[in-house]
């Protein structure tokens, strides 16, 4: 029974299998890794833009306003330049904003920031845009001494209602902070997630944060053993470090009080999704450069197919010339070492696909841990089927010399005895 160019092609490999397998697997990385490079930029993007929210001005008095929205939004480092709760007050009065919320960040618990703030910080800000805060469990706090947690932060330190916690100031003890560990906060809340930084951090009122760096400045004018209340806070350990503002829908607003505040050298403004934007704009020419070396390795895959094919052609002249003495035109032949190629560009892209998922499920997960947002790896349809459809051709277009050699294999050389 004659032999289909499917079977044909298919023994042919299975005959080299280890070399077919190896050529896939080079193949497969490199289309994977220029699947994940590809969609875990455009996926990263998305989700910083989406981690600033509603807010359409942030205010600090930190060196830049990348900077500033590193630390108050993303939780990159404690801000380390405060700002007098009554320049606060000043300035809210000063402009027509819709809400404001006031954020102060220097704590922190085993190592994840805590975020002095008020109530406005769960019924006016929305850690995504359009999606409001909403809770696991408990409530939210109402007096001084209590915590609501976010939901990756509870889930590493294993919190939830009723737990009892002190904090640190700055950095862990271990790296260099010292603990808050005469007052003791009782966890009054569990958020649900919401797929930003927020949910690895911690949050209190800013009375709670007041009265401990209260206290750390008595102990040092009075020493230890003494007993620090709200009645022992002066104007001066009411401090901030960061405000998040809104004007609402007016636009022209928007403009017009962005321009006033930063044409006052005393504060910081960053518009933090124009500030994002700016980020992923500076990033974007190391995205090429990887881009250009995730190239560069499906380049090399094709060379790998090019090398793997050509070198089987001495072991399959004589298999060629008994083909071309059956019947087989020049042009079958040749079809059949492309359709080789192809086949191998097929299976390796589409492995790549499935490395390049697997790995990105992988990525996002550690991100998820490590800094609490959510980056989701994925790419249209049509941009997985011209990754695949640019393997294919590659393989192809690296098969056209392997291809030659065969179609111009001399039939009586190639069939004269060995020897």
């Amino acid at each position: 029974m004659a032999l289909s160019d499917w079977n044909i092609v298919t023994r042919s490999m299975r005959s080299r299998w280890f070399s077919t397998a190896l050529t896939i697997l080079t193949v497969a990385i490199a289309s994977g890794l220029m699947t994940l490079l590809i969609s875990m930029r455009s996926a990263g993007e998305d989700s910083f833009r989406r981690g600033t929210g509603n807010v359409q001005v942030l205010i600090s008095k930190e060196a830049g306003p990348l900077v500033s929205v590193l630390n108050s939004m993303f939780y990159a480092d404690a801000p380390g330049n405060p700002i007098l709760f009554s320049d606060y007050e000043q300035l809210v009065s000063s402009y027509p904003f819709a809400w404001t919320v006031p954020t102060q960040l220097g704590d922190s618990y085993q190592g994840s920031p805590v975020m002095g703030t008020t109530g406005a910080f769960f019924e006016s800000f929305e850690p995504a845009m359009g999606q409001r805060w909403s809770l696991a469990s408990g409530a939210y706090f109402d007096s001084p001494f209590e915590a609501v947690v976010g939901s990756a932060a509870a889930k590493i330190h294993g919190l939830k209602v009723g737990d009892s916690i002190t904090l640190e100031h700055g950095a862990p003890r271990a790296m260099g902070g010292h603990d808050h560990n005469q007052f003791a906060f009782t966890v009054v809340g569990v958020l649900d997630p919401t797929a930003t930084a927020h949910d690895r951090a911690l949050f209190t009122s800013l009375e709670s944060s007041w009265i401990l760096h209260a206290h750390d400045r008595r102990e040092s004018q009075l020493g230890h053993g003494i007993t620090t209340t709200d009645a022992d806070v002066m104007d001066a350990d009411r401090k901030i470090t960061g405000i998040y503002a809104s004007i609402g829908s007016r636009k022209a607003a928007l403009v017009q009080v962005l321009g006033m505040l930063r044409s006052d050298p005393n504060w910081t403004v960053a518009s933090p999704a124009s500030t994002v934007g700016s980020l992923f704009t500076i990033v974007s020419n190391i995205d090429q450069v990887l881009l250009a070396m995730a190239i560069a390795v499906m380049c090399s895959s094709g060379i790998s197919i090019l090398v793997a094919l050509y070198n089987s052609m001495e072991q399959r002249r004589r298999q060629i010339a008994v083909l071309r003495v059956l019947g087989a035109s020049k042009m079958r032949v040749f079809n059949l070492v492309l359709t080789e190629s192809a086949i191998i560009g097929t299976l390796g892209g589409f492995a790549g696909l499935g490395l390049a998922i697997i790995a990105g499920k992988v990525v996002s997960g550690i991100l998820h841990a490590r800094v609490g947002i959510v980056i989701e790896p994925t790419l249209p349809i049509d941009g997985y089927l011209t990754i695949v459809l640019a393997t294919i051709a590659l393989s192809c277009i690296a098969g056209v010399i392997p291809a030659l050699i065969a179609y111009r294999t001399e039939v009586v050389r190639s069939l004269r005895p060995i020897g």
